[in-house]
């Protein structure tokens, strides 16, 4: 990443911290994600692989490595397009508009 997709990224952060945007966007994507039953999807699979390597033969840190590859891959486009069009909508009307 280079020092200006940096730069912005640390800007628009902390704007959506300042704003409490950032805990309205979380409180958003935790809802869609139930909604697209992907956290049920993902509550199965990490029940499978439990059953799989065994409840005492397994981490909390060995469940999130297992689970995460699919997790990421496996959000709904349209979750992602949504958050992002609301982080593209902030930065339009809270700091682009600031910088001008």
């Amino acid at each position: 990443m280079n020092d200006r997709s940096s730069e912005v990224r640390r800007i628009i952060n902390n704007r959506l911290i300042e704003t409490g945007e950032k805990e309205r966007l979380k409180e958003k994507l935790k809802n869609r994600l139930t909604e697209s039953g992907w956290k049920d999807d993902m509550k199965a699979h990490a029940k499978d692989i439990v059953k799989e390597r065994g409840l005492n033969q397994i981490t909390v840190d060995d469940l999130v490595r297992a689970i995460t590859p699919r997790g990421r891959e496996s959000v709904p486009t349209s979750v992602k397009q949504e958050l992002l069009s609301d982080i593209k909508d902030f930065w339009e009307n809270h700091v682009r508009n600031e910088k001008n």
